[in-house]
């Protein structure tokens, strides 16, 4: 036996109890009480939680955006990651005209599997069909293992938009395929206009980022994938789900039986609209942008009654110094916020305070990422799922600072965060990779991910 976590408690999604693991060859082969102690490496969890890994299913990664590239390269994403107790994360690619999936995808793989330090899997983001090119080629890359492609409804000056007719071509396509389409969803003409006029009146601080694409607007395009997708029959998932009205669109098809997904992020549940008063706004500018107080809540209402699938970060954090473009002017500052980090923590506070179970921040973390993107060996503390443990202190006090950070960035929109607990240990497939605040693994020990499609 490589490794023994003794006298912890085990939190699953639908229960905890107390209970020993024992770990051979990366797998965890054993769970029960007095497993012993023979083994090369013994850990006391006693007064602790033995945690499944978190599966961040939302990061962009050394991204070009906004004129820059997101300030975490994948060695300093993943380093984080795993900081924070996400031992799998989801990248999302952006292919564009002329770029084929996998020609995309093995160009990442070729620098992941010299820095990751936590296993990856990937989301292609699709923007453009390649003479139809794309859709033939998607049936080898879910045979790759990438079951799970990306729309973007805006971002049309940038190139990266589908219209209606190709999001309905590639829903249909991916369910063909049993693969499934994610969607940003928010109206990209009303994001245009709105902007146009504000920048006309000369209204360009942070607060008109919020005000160019606030609530019903993202309302709108929650509502018409909901429509496209249920018509069709197809699966769906949307992505960074942050308004109310949409939300409830949401829940309404899945109470009807459609097969559809919805994503929130650590920071539509903690910060409200009014961050973009602030002097210091412009750091909390990403799309779509936090919104008013009754989404928030119906968005934790919506977390603890079981219809928001999964808690993700979008994590695409920029430079203050870049940031600071858009001073004077929203439509120049990066979208992008840090998270990976400190996703697991937040949650896990969430429950320690009461608020929601700690069932359901492995639910909505771990099993719940695992099961709707195929990831069979993920996602659980049981027997044959790869050893992805963190071992988690409910006593410990810890502020989040950008000092404490392990990522590459200046600044984090979570500054002067307190939480009550924090991750002490964190172990990618049986091998710790962080210990009490320093990342003790190695880059380069991450692994590809890959998927298993719907039958």
């Amino acid at each position: 036996m490589d490794l023994l976590i003794k006298n912890g408690t085990i939190v699953t999604s639908t229960g905890s109890f107390p209970a020993d693991v024992a770990v051979e060859d990366g797998k965890i082969v054993s769970i029960g009480k007095d497993l012993g102690t023979e083994a090369k490496k013994v850990v006391d969890a006693t007064g602790k939680l033995v945690l499944p890994g978190a599966l961040d299913a939302h990061t962009h990664l050394a991204m070009p955006f906004g004129g820059t590239i997101s300030a975490d390269s994948y060695l300093s994403g993943t380093r984080a990651a795993v900081c924070g107790g996400v031992t799998t994360i989801f990248d999302y690619p952006v292919q564009h005209k002329g770029e084929t999936i996998l020609g995309l995808i093995n160009s990442k793989k070729a620098v992941l599997e010299e820095e990751a330090c936590c296993d990856y899997a990937f989301h292609c983001c699709i923007t453009n069909f390649n003479d139809g090119e794309i859709l033939d080629e998607m049936e080898q890359a879910v045979a790759d293992g990438i079951t799970s492609f990306k729309c973007f409804l805006v971002y049309k000056k940038e190139g990266m938009m589908v219209d209606d007719g190709m999001l309905a071509t590639l829903l249909l396509r991916a369910k063909e395929l049993g693969a499934m389409i994610n969607v940003h969803a928010e109206n990209p003409d009303l994001i245009d206009l709105r902007v146009e006029q504000y920048l006309k009146e000369g209204k360009t601080d942070a607060w008109y980022h919020y005000m160019s694409r606030p609530e019903f607007v993202e309302a709108e395009a929650d509502k018409r994938v909901v429509h496209w997708a249920t018509h069709l029959n197809a699966p769906v998932y949307i992505v960074h789900m942050a308004d109310k009205e949409g939300l409830e669109a949401c829940i309404k098809a899945k109470e009807e039986g459609h097969e559809l997904y919805v994503e929130t992020c650590p920071q539509y549940l903690e910060f409200t609209c009014d961050v973009y008063k602030r002097e210091d706004g412009r750091n909390f500018v990403c799309s779509p942008p936090m919104k008013g107080q009754e989404s928030q809540d119906a968005l934790w209402l919506a977390l603890k009654s079981g219809f928001i699938d999964t808690v993700a970060t979008d994590h695409c954090p920029f430079q203050s110094y870049e940031k600071d473009w858009g001073k004077d002017d929203f439509t120049k500052i990066p979208n992008g916020c840090a998270g990976v980090e400190n996703l697991y923590p937040y949650m896990l506070d969430a429950a320690n305070s009461g608020k929601i179970p700690f069932e359901k921040v492995v639910e909505v973390c771990a099993t719940n990422v695992a099961k709707i993107f195929g990831c069979e060996n993920k996602g659980e503390i049981a027997v044959g799922k790869d050893a992805d443990i963190v071992i988690y202190d409910k006593d410990k006090d810890f502020t989040i600072s950008v000092d404490n950070m392990h990522s590459d960035y200046d600044h984090t929109i979570w500054e002067g965060k307190k939480l009550h607990g924090y991750p002490v240990q964190t172990y990618l497939r049986g091998e710790l990779v962080y210990d009490n605040g320093a990342y003790v693994g190695k880059p380069g020990t991450g692994k590809y991910v890959k998927r298993i499609p719907k039958k």
